[in-house]
């Protein structure tokens, strides 16, 4: 195959790129799975045991973009696979989503996962004509709760006690952005 030229390409920036999840990424899913307390902030739960065959099913379903969840590897630009982020919850009619993101533990805390969802509300907002971006964090995934509020976000509200995991009732914190707000942050970048 001819050498691409990423130059001009949407889905990249100057650190990361976003790519469609293929059947052969099955095995960073499946050992990402062995990361209980990261997942625990991201499912709100404890998974049962990772299986192969469920990891490879997981990257089957989602490749090519064949589900309304739109799923993404995201790889460093020279090619190192760091973690994946998900366009989900999309309501057309009222104009808004939701977004997923897991960066692998070794790549945590480097600006790869706040890259990757500009690059998402960016494709939501100018590409999709959607409105407003809405979404929860765990209490107590600080982490996720930063880098909602750094690409504008403001936190909108708390569900109380609506999550149970380890021996407790845990609660949602609900963030929100419109297209406006994001236009207005990001003057003459966006």
């Amino acid at each position: 195959m001819r050498n691409i030229d990423y130059n001009n390409y949407f889905w990249q920036d100057e650190v990361i790129r976003l790519c469609a999840i293929q059947p052969e990424d099955w095995e960073g899913h499946y050992i990402n799975r062995f990361d209980t307390p990261a997942r625990r902030l991201l499912e709100c739960a404890v998974e049962l045991p990772p299986t192969v065959s469920e990891a490879k099913a997981f990257a089957e379903n989602f490749s090519e973009f064949s589900s309304n969840r739109l799923m993404f590897t995201i790889e460093s630009l020279d090619g190192e696979n760091v973690g994946g982020v998900n366009l989900n919850s999309i309501d057309e009619r009222n104009g808004t989503f939701s977004l997923g993101i897991q960066i692998d533990r070794d790549y945590r805390g480097k600006g790869y996962g706040t890259r990757a969802v500009h690059i998402l509300l960016k494709y939501a907002f100018f590409e999709r004509r959607l409105n407003k971006f809405n979404d929860y964090v765990l209490e107590g995934n600080e982490a996720s709760a930063a880098m909602l509020r750094n690409v504008g976000c403001i936190q909108e509200g708390v569900r109380r006690q609506v999550f149970y995991t380890n021996g407790r009732y845990y609660d949602s914190i609900l963030f929100g952005l419109t297209k406006d707000e994001y236009i207005e942050r990001y003057k003459g970048s966006v």
